[in-house]
């Protein structure tokens, strides 16, 4: 299994990669590239098994100091191997490389194996709200 970071856009073959997973993940796959586009200092964590995506983490600069983990998934056939720790792990190094002093991302509910992950891996719950479709969402944050 490789790791890669990709500072703004992968290229075409790894982006279509990236949007079929998406969508068999979240189903709005066909959001993404606009919504991505608008992002200040776009950050492509990709897991790659001969050539493969089969895991990825998108994040995004907040500020000088702080990034946001913004969205991520892994193939359905490769769960419960550890690449989900991995690319954060991949993530996490590049961004303190950087510079950045800490990570934030939310998570609902019910992901709760995404909440897991992040508490296992030293974020710490630092609020909540409720979305414009009436979902409680859980703000987590992690010194780097």
């Amino acid at each position: 299994m490789d790791f890669v970071n990709i500072e703004g856009f992968p290229d075409a073959e790894v982006l279509k990669q990236i949007l079929i997973l998406h969508e068999d993940i979240f189903k709005d796959a066909h959001t993404l590239v606009s919504k991505a586009q608008s992002k200040p200092k776009i950050l492509f964590t990709i897991g790659l098994e001969r050539g493969e995506v089969v895991g990825y983490k998108i994040g995004y600069e907040l500020n000088s100091d702080c990034y946001y983990s913004w969205l991520g998934g892994v193939n359905e056939n490769h769960r419960n191997k550890g690449i989900a720790s991995k690319l954060m792990y991949q993530q996490h190094l590049y961004l303190k490389e950087k510079g950045y002093k800490s990570v934030q991302t939310k998570t609902k509910n019910n992901w709760r194996n995404m909440l897991i992950l992040n508490i296992r891996n030293g974020f710490n719950v630092i609020g909540t709200y409720t979305d414009n479709s009436d979902e409680l969402k859980i703000i987590l944050e992690k010194s780097l």
